[in-house]
This record gives C-alpha cells, sequence and structure tokens, in this order.
C-alpha cells in the first residue's frame, strides 16, 4: 500500500536566516545574504564573496562536550532538524523511533576540520592529529547526530552526491515513507565549507563570480558559494491528520538521472528527464506544475542549460511557468542546497507567494523564462518542482502539491 506523504516540519539556517521564519523573511524581501568573505583572508582569492551564517553562535546550541565532536557543518544540520522537529511538534514514542528513518545529504562532510588536521600535519609538521578528527570529518555525522538526540533507531545514512546530495536524501526518505517502511522521516543536508584548501580548489574551477551570483541575467559571471543546513519532517499524510499536525504542503513525487555525458558539463536532456521521472511519479501532468526552484547557479552554461531542459519538458507550458533561483539570496550550499531550496519551495507553496531571483539585472535570450525578477510574486500555485543538478551529471527532482 502506498501512502501519501505530508510535510509538517521545517527548519533552517543558512546565511539568508537561522531559523525558517528569518529565512522566509528574506525571500519575501528578495534580500541577498551575499557580503565579503569573513571566515579566511579574502585577500588569497580572485572572488571576495560568500554567503556564510554570519554570526552563528555553536555554543547557544552545543555545550562543549558536544562541540568538540561535531564540524561546523554536522552542527547546521542538527540545529535545523531540532527546529524541524519542533515545528512538527511530533513526539517520538519508542515505537515511533523504530519506525522512524534519518536521510541527510552531505557533499564534503567536515571539510574545516579536515583542512585544519592537513595544516597541522603538513604545514606546522606536527605529527599528533586530534583524536576526535574522523567522527568530526565523516559525512554522516549530522545524521548520527540527530539520531542520538531523539533516540530513533530506525534507518539512518547520508548521500554524497555532490550538489544533488539533500535532494537525493529527501527522494529516498519520501520513498521509505509513502512505501510504508517508516512512518516518519527526518530528510536534508548540511554543509561548511569555508576552508583556504577547499575555497582554492574551487578558485581553480574558475566558475565563482567575482561579484554576485545573477541567475539567468545576461551579465551573470558564475556561482556564490554559501553554507548552512536545512531538514523537513515527512510522515504518512494519514498519521500526520490524525493527530491535527499542521501540514505545510504534500511531497508527491521524486525523480533522477544521470547524464553519462561529462563530469562538470551539465545536458540539458538528464536534466528533463530528471523532472519528467518527478512529474511521471506523482502522477501529474506537466501542465500541472506552476512554479520550478530552479538548480540556477549562475554560471553561464548552466543557467543555459536548465533552460533548455524546461523548455524541452514542458513545450508551450514553459512560457506560463514562473521560475527562480533562491541561490541569488542564500548562495550554493552544495549538498545543503536542494534542502534549503526544498524549504523555499514548500514555503512558496504555503503563503502562495513565489520568491524572486535576486540580483537579476538584464535578460538573456539564451534563459527565456519568467524568472521572477527581483520581487516576489503572489500566486496560488498548486503545484511546485525543486531542481538540484549535480557535477558528475547526477540529477534529482522533487514534486510538491499545495494542501
Amino acid at each position: 500500500m502506498r501512502h501519501r506523504v505530508a510535510v509538517t516540519g521545517l527548519g533552517v539556517v543558512c546565511a539568508a536566516g537561522h531559523n525558517t521564519g528569518g529565512f522566509w523573511e528574506s525571500l519575501r524581501a528578495g534580500r541577498s545574504a551575499i557580503a565579503p568573505l569573513e571566515a579566511v583572508d579574502r585577500a588569497q582569492f580572485r572572488f571576495q564573496n560568500a554567503a556564510e551564517v554570519r554570526g552563528f553562535d555553536a555554543s547557544r546550541h552545543f555545550a562543549q562536550r558536544d562541540l568538540d565532536l561535531l564540524d561546523r557543518f554536522a552542527q547546521f544540520g542538527v540545529v535545523s532538524a531540532r527546529e524541524a522537529v519542533a515545528d512538527a511538534e511530533i513526539d517520538f514514542t519508542p515505537e515511533l523511533r523504530e519506525r522512524t528513518a534519518i536521510v541527510t545529504g552531505s557533499c564534503v562532510g567536515g571539510q574545516s576540520t579536515e583542512d585544519e588536521g592537513f595544516v597541522g600535519l603538513y604545514r606546522h609538521n606536527n605529527p599528533r592529529t586530534p583524536p576526535l578528527t574522523i567522527p568530526r570529518v565523516m559525512a554522516n555525522a549530522g545524521a548520527s547526530r540527530i539520531s542520538l538526540e531523539f533516540g530513533i533507531v530506525g534507518p539512518a545514512w547520508t548521500v554524497s552526491t555532490a550538489c544533488s546530495s539533500s535532494n537525493h536524501a529527501i527522494g529516498q526518505a519520501f520513498r521509505l515513507v509513502r512505501d510504508g517502511d517508516v512512518d516518519v522521516a527526518i530528510a536534508g543536508g548540511s554543509e561548511a565549507i569555508f576552508s583556504m584548501g577547499f575555497l582554492k580548489s574551487w578558485e581553480a574551477m574558475r566558475v565563482v563570480s567575482p561579484d554576485t551570483c545573477r541567475p539567468f541575467s545576461r551579465d551573470r559571471h558564475g556561482l556564490i558559494l554559501g553554507e548552512g543546513g536545512a531538514c523537513l519532517v515527512l510522515e504518512t499524510l494519514d498519521g500526520a491528520l490524525a493527530r491535527r499536525a499542521r501540514i505545510h504542503a504534500e511531497i508527491v513525487g521524486f525523480g533522477m538521472s544521470s547524464d553519462a555525458h561529462h563530469i562538470t558539463q551539465p545536458l540539458a536532456s538528464g536534466a528533463a528527464r530528471a523532472m519528467r521521472a518527478a512529474i511521471s511519479d506523482a502522477g501529474l501532468q506537466p501542465e500541472q506544475i506552476g512554479y520550478i526552484n530552479a538548480h540556477g547557479t549562475g554560471t553561464v552554461v548552466n543557467d543555459a542549460t536548465e533552460t533548455s531542459a524546461i523548455r524541452e519538458l514542458f513545450g508551450a507550458h514553459a512560457g506560463r511557468l514562473a521560475v527562480s533561483s533562491t541561490k541569488s539570496m542564500h548562495g550554493h550550499a552544495l549538498g545543503a542546497a536542494g534542502a534549503i531550496e526544498a524549504v523555499a519551495t514548500v514555503l512558496a507553496l504555503e503563503h502562495g507567494l513565489l520568491p524572486p531571483t535576486a540580483n537579476f539585472t538584464e535578460p538573456d535570450p539564451a534563459c527565456n523564462l519568467d524568472v521572477i525578477p527581483n520581487e516576489a510574486r503572489h500566486a496560488a500555485v498548486e503545484c511546485a518542482l525543486s531542481n538540484s543538478f549535480a557535477f558528475g551529471g547526477l540529477n534529482a527532482t522533487l514534486a510538491f502539491r499545495r494542501v
């Protein structure tokens, strides 16, 4: 028996807000959180700006003994999960703890801890590696800590598929609930990437913008790196209704594909396949989709390719679709991007307000879509997609429906 799946809890911490309320206010206002890089010496880089979670005081959320075990990326995951669980107002009874899953996504795990360890070992010739390095670095640290906090003993794991990681995580969690393997799932992702070595690697790729992120604009110059975490609580719709839970939206479909094309260059047909699979999985027709939260990184190739994919799949309906990239406000949080954008998509459906593509300057004929430039738009959309397309040609799309 297949179950309908409700989204009953939301949690987020990112550059655009330390909680769901703050995040939504930034999206409503079209306010970009991109600013000068502070975590490392920006004089060392050709790019100067980033979307950091500024003012995040980890000691307000964790005791020191816990901070010793948790890299910043895991902290973001745990804090967002706490908010999502509190929002869902769910009581994890002993029975429910066995019937709950945790699925998280992360591209690189404890990058800051790893970088610090290599600096100590190779630059300062210190052979004594900190004893907690491995639990801090491991990509599943956030999922494991969430299970400990809530006593959840059902399935728990972490997905790493570059920038599609948390969309793949949410999609797998959705299927677990829909298929009756579990009754509840906590799903999302987290990332914290602002270390010297990792940023130097991104600089070498020459895809980071020298100023800001302008998805779909003619004068776009690249992506802006971000960080953060987000989680959703998913549960059977029947269970949510029985306990009279607040339902933010319904998650109705998940699609994924591989380009089998190029390690860094996207392919329109691969992206279209993932969107088509999500729509089919949801039992919808393409004409029922009213909004797409685009992958929309702000790079020249990605935005044009995603536009081609949308045109390929939706045909004439593409001209009636609203499409926006919230990365223009919270940056590209890599493995956490899909989770942050899933929360944005759910909030857009719930509030009947579509977030804009911020920093937009002028149209590009190669991106001939309605990209909601600069100002949020009131619209009662029934169904929406949220796209994540990763290096390696790995694509994942989530489909949501308003309740």
